[in-house]
């Protein structure tokens, strides 16, 4: 068998550029701020799951940055509109543009074409990412057309200017087609030929070995626009071609009496992939493929075998066939460095699923784990239809979340929704149980979804209903202090929180919250007043007002002694004890004349003074030291 790599096949300068960003990006602000990329950085899961995995969560509209924590948000490869990014910064965030130069030039065209006057005709699919973020940059009204019937249905009023662009991953002959039908309409266009010169050149080659060979593969993510064209180019040529996104896809056996197999890859596929195909296809001998065409088994079969031998690292199944089957430590479980005698004994029975029928030395591969988690995908699928509540353990604490396990399926909750409040360090999660419900299922494209937020939010909101029913203005509660501030402190009452304003913490003044109370103080407060969902609290317990013996303690005539408070040019407020204030006036602090209080007095000195006047409805005491004073008698003067 023959099989011929195209040179071109796996990531373009663009895709490649844009990828490193977001791993340099990821490594930059580690630890420190989390990184986000508007959209997939590009059309393939494999990339996007390691650059999750790597602390890269993907926001798939604007308004998802509401709730989440200021970080970076890099544009993606296919590019944005204008507008994405004046919203990401207005909303506070950082951008890194990774969009391909090759898109940016488009945008650049466009705008300037606008200006110029010319309406704007996109040659590409609607849907795609790409010409969505062109659209965003026209300045005059702009027109996609992909197909044939679309181009000939098309109308301009006379007198209109057109320009013509296209999605640097269209296909050249049909760009080249659409062109030529909407030229024959006799409008005032101007044509760009905007595709990308490595995606031309990438069809092309792929449409000169797929004309050669007997068989094309063609490998790439289902959801990758110029994959998908590759494979229509290559189909056109060579019906015997295969659309693959892993080897995993590709059944061996389909290839026994093929002489001529081309490869090749679009532009989001990484090295790695390619070269597992290319290398499995390479490694296919006469005899392999005689073999393969007798076997009785098929890749992604499900087979029962009995343990025959055990190894701390790989574990040896008799699955009646005429080569033994053999389980890694990789694919046993995600444990790392499990010692696999401690968990399989010979002569356990056990189901397996087949990876490769021949790994190279005559032995076929099998995987445990993949098959665990295909029913765990299963227990998932359940509970994300039935809006279940699962629990699992936290396995790996990443940069973007946590990921825990669900017999063998991983779940991924978003750091985003590991809380109703901001997290600083998941790492306190590590290795704990938590409960959280599936909001996305898709495990083709192996993005499961849980969220833990949601719980909590219900379960507060039960709480605060719970709080609201039982209690009353005046009821005296237990709380416990959550924050505080200059202001006063917010105290956690079991369900909602209530605030003990600064005027509220005591008959006296305070000066300062934060000597007063600390954060997790148990405290116990009197709730002054409910308003809606705020609650207002208070220490002032009406018995211990100390106004209610105040008429006794401070009656007219009574010597006292006070703690000067405050100060002002007409006199000075003694505190007599806390929240009872009197006012010494100016006039009433000697016999001889005082300008202003400071003259002769100190803030937190203390005084003697008798009161003179005491107004307990109004809560007005009066001081006076000049009355404690003895007159200075008049000398007579004899005549």
């Amino acid at each position: 068998m023959d099989v011929i790599l195209a040179k071109s096949a796996g990531f373009c300068p663009g895709v490649k550029r844009a990828v490193n960003m977001v791993y340099e990006q990821t490594e930059k602000c580690r630890g420190r701020e989390p990184v986000y990329t508007y959209g997939p950085i590009i059309h393939n899961d494999e990339v996007v799951r390691d650059l999750a995995a790597k602390g890269a969560e993907v926001i798939h509209s604007l308004e998802e940055l509401d709730d989440l924590p200021k970080g970076t948000v890099v544009i993606r490869s296919h590019g944005v509109a204008r507008s994405v990014y004046e919203t990401i910064e207005a909303k506070g965030f950082h951008i890194i543009d990774a969009t391909c130069p090759f898109v940016k030039r488009i945008h650049n065209i466009v705008e300037e074409q606008g200006r110029d006057g010319r309406n704007i005709i996109i040659i590409g699919d609607p849907d795609h990412p790409e010409v969505q973020g062109i659209q965003g940059w026209c300045l005059t009204p702009s027109t996609v057309i992909q197909s044939v019937d679309e181009a000939v249905k098309f109308s301009q009023m006379k007198g209109e200017k057109l320009c013509i662009i296209s999605q640097t991953t269209f296909n050249y002959n049909k760009f080249k087609e659409l062109v030529e039908i909407l030229s024959e309409k006799g409008y005032d266009i101007n044509c760009v030929n905007s595709i990308c010169n490595a995606t031309a050149v990438r069809q092309q080659e792929a449409r000169d070995i797929a004309s050669k060979a007997d068989a094309m593969i063609v490998i790439g993510d289902k959801s990758s626009s110029n994959t998908r064209k590759l494979y229509e180019i290559s189909k056109k040529e060579c019906e015997n071609t295969y659309y693959i996104q892993t080897l995993v896809d590709l059944d061996l056996t389909a290839f026994e009496s093929i002489r001529y197999v081309g490869i090749t890859a679009g532009a989001s596929t990484p090295n790695n992939i390619i070269e597992e195909v290319h290398t499995a296809m390479s490694e296919m001998s006469f005899e392999q493929l005689l073999e393969a065409s007798l076997k009785t088994i098929r890749n992604g079969e499900v087979v029962e075998g009995t343990v025959i031998d055990v190894k701390e690292d790989e574990i040896i199944l008799n699955i009646g066939y005429k080569a033994d089957g053999i389980i890694t430590r990789n694919e046993y479980s995600n444990t790392a460095n499990l010692d696999l005698t401690t968990v399989v004994n010979v002569g356990d029975t056990m189901q397996a699923k087949v990876l490769k029928v021949n790994d190279g030395e005559g032995q076929v591969l099998l995987t445990y784990k993949r098959l665990l988690a295909e029913k765990g995908n299963k227990r998932l699928e359940e509970a994300y239809n039935n809006k279940e509540v699962l629990t699992a353990k936290v396995v790996n604490v990443l940069d973007g979340g946590l990921s825990v396990v669900v017999e063998e399926a991983r779940v991924f909750i978003p750091a985003s929704l590991v809380s109703d409040t901001y997290e600083k360090n998941l790492g306190k999660y590590d290795g704990q149980e938590i409960s959280f419900v599936i909001t996305e299922f898709n495990p083709r494209k192996r993005r499961i979804i849980g969220d833990r937020k949601q719980l909590l939010l219900a379960e507060k909101a039960q709480k605060q209903k719970e709080l609201f029913e039982r209690i009353n203005i005046g009821d005296v509660v237990e709380g416990k202090v959550k924050n505080v501030t200059d202001f006063g402190a917010f105290i956690d009452l079991g369900g909602a929180d209530g605030l003990l304003h600064i005027s509220e913490m005591s008959w006296g003044r305070v000066e300062n919250p934060k000597k007063l109370l600390k954060v997790g103080d148990d405290i116990t407060v009197l709730i002054k007043d409910i308003q809606g969902e705020k609650i207002a609290l208070s220490l002032k317990f009406a018995d211990q007002n100390p106004w209610l013996t105040a008429d006794e303690k401070y009656a007219v005539g009574n010597v006292i002694e006070g703690k000067v408070a405050r100060m002002t040019d007409f006199g000075a407020f003694i505190e007599l004890e806390p929240g009872v204030d009197a006012l010494l006036h100016v006039s009433q602090i000697s016999r001889e004349h005082v300008e202003k209080p400071s003259d002769v007095l100190q803030v937190g000195e203390i005084i003697t003074a008798k009161v003179v006047d005491f107004n307990g409805e109004e809560r007005k005491i009066s001081l006076s030291i000049k009355a404690m004073e003895t007159p200075v008698k008049e000398e007579t003067v004899e005549e």
